[in-house]
C-alpha cells in the first residue's frame, strides 16, 4: 500500500502538460496607419465645429469616452441604456455561464470527488449454488460507504481543458467591452443624428417662411402688373416642394427618438429621453492616437479573437492528451452488516484502494480528433490576423475622414456664408423690382442647399470623433477577467 502510494505521488509530482503552449501573436510591425504620414491635426476654420483638432499619443482615452462632447444629455441617456439595453444583459449573462462552467470543470478536476453511500439490501442466497443443502437464506445487508476519485491528469488533458474554458470566458468578457462600446457609440451617432435632422428641419421651416414671404410679394405684383403668372407658379412650386421636404425630415428625426429609446431597453411609446440639437455638442479638439502596437492591446474585438485563439490551442492540447495513458485513483471506506445497529462496529468496517492507468492502444479516431483540433486553430489564427487588419483599415479611414471632413466644413461654412449673402442682396433687389423671379429662385436654392450641407458637415465631424473612440477601443478595456486562469508558460513540456 505504501509503495503504491509513494508512486502515485512520484507520477503526481512528475506530472507534465502536453500539447503546444500559447504564444500571442506578433504585434503590427507598422508604425502607422496610413501610406502618408497623418499631419497629426485638421485644418481650422472659425465657424461652429471649426476647431483644429489634434492627435497625440500622450492624450488620455478616456473610459467614458462620450463625456468629452460636454452633453449632459448624452450623458444622462448612455448612463440609462448602460443598465437597461437587453443585448448588453444578455452578454452578461453569457459572461455569467461561461465563468460558472469554468468553476464546474474546475471543481471536478483539480479536487478529489468525495462521495457517500447508504443502501440497504434485501438478500436471497441459495445454498445449493454453492454446493451446500441448506434452504435458501433470506437477509438484509447494510452498507455505508465513503469513497474518493481524482485523475491525476499527469498529461494536462484537465488543465488544457480548464485553459480553454478560461479563455472562452475571457472571449465573453471582451465580448460585453465590444457590446458596450458599440452600444456608447450607436447612441452618440443616432443622438447627433437627430441634432443634425432638428437643425435641417429648423432650416427647411426658415426657408419656408422666407419663400411664403416672397410669394406674397409675387402676388402682389402679379395684381400691380410688374409679375408675370410665371413668377408666381416658379415661387409657388418652390415653397411647396420645400414644404414637402419637412415631413420627410420629421420622419427620420422620429425614427432616431425610436431607436435612441430601443437602445435605452425602452418601448419608443414609454420613454421620456431628452432630444437633442446641435448646440448640446461641443467638439473634442485634443483627441489620443494609438500605433498600431498598442491597437491591438486595447480594441476588445481584437483581444475577443486573441482568446479563441488561446482556446483552440488549448483544446488542441487536450485532444493530443488523450493519447497518453489515464491514471486514476479510487479508495473507499464504510461498514458492511445485518443489522443498522452494527454498521459501525469494528468487526463491520472494510476498505479499499484502486488505482488504474488506461492507455489507448487502437483508436483510430484519436489522431482525427487532435488534426481537427489543430485545424480548428489554424483557423482562430487566420480569423485573428483579419481582425487586426479590419481594426487597422478602421483606423486610417477615420483619421482621413476627420482630415477631409473638417476641409469639407471650412469650404461649406465658406460656401454658405456666400450663398446667405447673395440670397439677402437678390431678394432685396427682387423686392424693388430689380431682379427676376428666376435669380432670386437659384439665390434661395442655393442658400438653402448650402445651409442643408453646412449642418450635415458640422454633424460629420462629430460622427467622426466619435468613430475615432470607437475604432481606438473606447478605453473600456480597464474590467479585468474574473476567471482564474489556467496557464502552462512554465513547468510545462511541449509534447
Amino acid at each position: 500500500m505504501k509503495k503504491l502510494l509513494a508512486s502515485l505521488c512520484l507520477i503526481a509530482l512528475t506530472a507534465c502538460t502536453v500539447g503546444p503552449d500559447f504564444t500571442r501573436p506578433a504585434d503590427p510591425s507598422a508604425e502607422s496607419y496610413t501610406i502618408k504620414n497623418f499631419p497629426g491635426k485638421t485644418t481650422s476654420s472659425e465657424f461652429t465645429f471649426g476647431q483644429e483638432q489634434r492627435f497625440d499619443r500622450n492624450n488620455v482615452l478616456e473610459q467614458q469616452w462620450w463625456r468629452t462632447f460636454g452633453s449632459s444629455k448624452l450623458d444622462e441617456v448612455i448612463a440609462r441604456a448602460m443598465q437597461a439595453n437587453p443585448t448588453l444583459l444578455a452578454a452578461q449573462s453569457t459572461l455569467k455561464q461561461a465563468q460558472e462552467l469554468y468553476s464546474a470543470r474546475a471543481g471536478s478536476t483539480l479536487y478529489p470527488q468525495l462521495n457517500a453511500t447508504l443502501s440497504d439490501q434485501r438478500v436471497q442466497l441459495n445454498g445449493a449454488t454453492q454446493g451446500l443443502s441448506t434452504s435458501p437464506n433470506v437477509f438484509n445487508l447494510y452498507n455505508a460507504t465513503v469513497g474518493v476519485t481524482y485523475n491525476f491528469d499527469i498529461f494536462g488533458g484537465n488543465r488544457r481543458i480548464l485553459e480553454a474554458l478560461a479563455s472562452r470566458a475571457d472571449y465573453q468578457q471582451y465580448q460585453l467591452l465590444a457590446a458596450k462600446l458599440t452600444l456608447a457609440a450607436n447612441i452618440s451617432t443616432t443622438a447627433i443624428t437627430q441634432a443634425k435632422l432638428a437643425g435641417q428641419i429648423k432650416a427647411n421651416e426658415t426657408s419656408l417662411k422666407a419663400q411664403e414671404d416672397q410669394l406674397i410679394v409675387a402676388r402682389n405684383r402679379l395684381r400691380l402688373g410688374q409679375a408675370s403668372e410665371d413668377d408666381v407658379l416658379a415661387l409657388t412650386t418652390e415653397a411647396e416642394q420645400t414644404r414637402a421636404g419637412i415631413p420627410v425630415l420629421r420622419t427620420r428625426y422620429e425614427q432616431t427618438r425610436h431607436l435612441l429609446s430601443t437602445l435605452s431597453g425602452q418601448a419608443p411609446g414609454q420613454s421620456a429621453l431628452p432630444t437633442f440639437v446641435m448646440s448640446d455638442f461641443t467638439l473634442p479638439t485634443d483627441l489620443p492616437l494609438l500605433i498600431p502596437s498598442e491597437l491591438v492591446r486595447q480594441r476588445p474585438d481584437i483581444q475577443a479573437s486573441e482568446a479563441l485563439m488561446r482556446a483552440s490551442n488549448a483544446e488542441y492540447g487536450a485532444a493530443i492528451a488523450k493519447m497518453y495513458p489515464q491514471l486514476n485513483l479510487s479508495a473507499s471506506i464504510g461498514s458492511l452488516a445485518l443489522a443498522p445497529a452494527s454498521l459501525f462496529g469494528t468487526g463491520a468496517l472494510f476498505w479499499q484502494v484502486l488505482g488504474q492507468l488506461s492507455q489507448p492502444v487502437f483508436n483510430p479516431g484519436l489522431p482525427a480528433e487532435s488534426r481537427a483540433a489543430l485545424a480548428a486553430f489554424e483557423a482562430t489564427a487566420s480569423n485573428y490576423q483579419m481582425t487586426v487588419l479590419d481594426a487597422l483599415r478602421n483606423v486610417a479611414d477615420v483619421l482621413k475622414a476627420l482630415e477631409n471632413d473638417a476641409m469639407t466644413l471650412k469650404s461649406q461654412s465658406t460656401a454658405n456664408s456666400a450663398a446667405r449673402d447673395l440670397a439677402k442682396s437678390v431678394e432685396r433687389q427682387y423686392t424693388l423690382g430689380s431682379a427676376s423671379y428666376l435669380q432670386l429662385l437659384i439665390a434661395q436654392l442655393q442658400d438653402q442647399r448650402t445651409r442643408f450641407e453646412l449642418i450635415a458637415a458640422q454633424a460629420q465631424r462629430l460622427i467622426d470623433t466619435v468613430a475615432l473612440y470607437q475604432a481606438l477601443g473606447g478605453a473600456m478595456l480597464t474590467s479585468t477577467v474574473s476567471t482564474p486562469r489556467q496557464t502552462t508558460d512554465s513547468g510545462s513540456a511541449n509534447k
